[in-house]
Order: C-alpha cells, then structure tokens, then sequence
C-alpha cells in the first residue's frame, strides 16, 4: 500500500491483489451535515483521479495487472465511526 502524488493530485492508496491493482479513494466526514463521504467523490474527482491512475500506469503498470476503482468513506459520529468500502465504484472510460 502506498500514496502516489502526481502533480498537485493524488491517489491516497494504491493497493495489489493477485494481479488486480485497485486506486483507492478515502473519504472522511465529522458527521452526515454535509451528506454520506462516498458521494464526495463526483465525476469531477473521478477524473482527477483517473488523469493519475493513468500517469501511475504509464510508469509502473504491468500488462498483465487488471485496474479498479475502489472508494471508503469514513463516518464519524461521535463515538460511532461507519466504514463503507465500494469496490469497483467507477471505472477509467466513465471517468476520462
């Protein structure tokens, strides 16, 4: 697991599991006043992150790695944290 910052954008994980490479997106919230942390991640952050994804391709990609998009969004309210993982949350073409 790492962070990979490319520019002023960044992927906040980067994480690989029998050959699939997933780009990770966390989200985090002090409470529900502002809406859930997963919707956070609108096209437009979509984009970024897949503008950096591609650059992360293009330099340490393997042909035989498959990609995702993965999202977490962090809940704290109080006492009471949720976590909510989203695996393939979006793909590259959506996002381009």
């Amino acid at each position: 697991m790492r962070r990979f910052r490319n520019g002023h954008r960044d992927i906040d994980l980067i994480v690989e599991r029998e050959g699939t490479v997933a780009f990770v997106e966390v989200k985090a919230r002090s409470g529900s006043e502002f809406g859930d942390p997963v919707e956070a991640v609108n096209w437009s952050k979509q984009r970024e992150l897949a503008r950096s994804a591609s650059v992360w391709i293009d330099r340490y990609g393997r042909p035989t790695d498959s990609y995702r998009f993965d999202v977490i969004g962090v809940l704290m309210e109080g006492e009471r944290v949720r976590i909510r993982h989203i695996p393939n949350a979006f793909s590259l073409s959506e996002s381009a």
